[in-house]
C-alpha cells in the first residue's frame, strides 16, 4: 500500500486553520497555500539522496553533502495546483515544471486530458504531483497514470487536505506512490467536497468564488 505521511507540524496546523476560515481573503489564502507548500516540500524531500564532495571555504577545505542522483520535477494539477508551485521552486530552483489539466467526460466518466506538457527528461526526474485537495482521488489517480505513461517511476503526491476516500483511491490504483498531506479530514459530502475542508481551493486561490 502507499505510504501516507500526515505532516502534523504545529506551523502547518496553524496555517491550515487560516485556510479553513471562510473569512480569509484571497490574498492571504494564496500566500498561506504557498507557505504550506514550502513546509510540506521540506518534509517530502527529506530522503533525497546526497553525495559527499570537497569544497574550499574561506578558511579551509571542507567535506560537504550535496544533492545527488535524480533531479526534481513539479507537476501541478490545473488549476488549483498552481498555487503550490512557486514556493516549492523557491526551495528547489533547479526543478522543472510540468502541467496537467484533466476533466471527466460526463457521459463515459473517463478522464480526458485538456492540457499536458512535461519536461522532455521527466522520466529521469523525481516527480512531485501537487494539488491542494485530494477529495475523491479520481483526478490524482488519473494524473499519476498519465505521468507514468512518460516512463516516470519515482512519483510523490502532495496535497494539503485529503479525504479518506481519496487516499484509498490512490492507494488502490498506485500503491507505489507516496502521499504527503497536512491533514486527513472526516469524509466527502454528497457534492464530493471534503468535510469540514476549506471549500473550493481553486476558487479561493484565484478569487473566482
Amino acid at each position: 500500500m502507499s505510504n501516507v505521511h500526515v505532516l502534523d507540524h504545529p506551523l502547518l496546523q496553524h496555517k491550515l486553520s487560516i485556510l479553513r476560515n471562510k473569512d480569509t481573503g484571497v490574498k492571504e489564502f494564496r500566500e498561506v497555500v504557498g507557505e504550506i507548500a514550502a513546509l510540506m516540500c521540506y518534509e517530502a524531500t527529506r530522503n533525497l539522496p546526497t553525495e559527499e564532495i570537497t569544497i574550499e571555504t574561506p578558511i579551509a577545505p571542507a567535506k560537504v553533502r550535496v544533492l545527488a542522483g535524480k533531479k526534481l520535477a513539479i507537476v501541478p494539477i490545473l488549476r488549483a495546483g498552481l498555487g503550490m508551485v512557486d514556493a516549492m521552486v523557491d526551495l528547489v530552483p533547479s526543478a522543472k515544471i510540468g502541467h496537467i489539466g484533466l476533466f471527466r467526460d460526463p457521459e463515459t466518466h473517463e478522464p480526458v486530458k485538456y492540457y499536458c506538457k512535461m519536461p522532455p527528461d521527466i522520466a529521469d526526474r523525481q516527480v512531485f504531483i501537487v494539488d491542494p485537495m485530494l477529495a475523491t482521488g479520481g483526478s490524482a489517480s488519473d494524473a499519476i497514470t498519465f505521468i507514468k505513461e512518460y516512463g516516470c517511476r519515482n512519483i510523490t503526491l502532495m496535497n494539503i487536505l485529503a479525504a479518506p476516500e481519496g487516499i484509498a483511491k490512490v492507494q488502490t490504483d498506485h500503491p507505489d506512490v507516496d502521499i504527503f498531506v497536512a491533514a486527513v479530514d472526516e469524509k466527502l459530502n454528497d457534492h464530493a467536497y471534503i468535510v469540514p475542508g476549506l471549500g473550493d481551493a481553486g476558487d479561493r486561490i484565484f478569487g473566482t468564488k
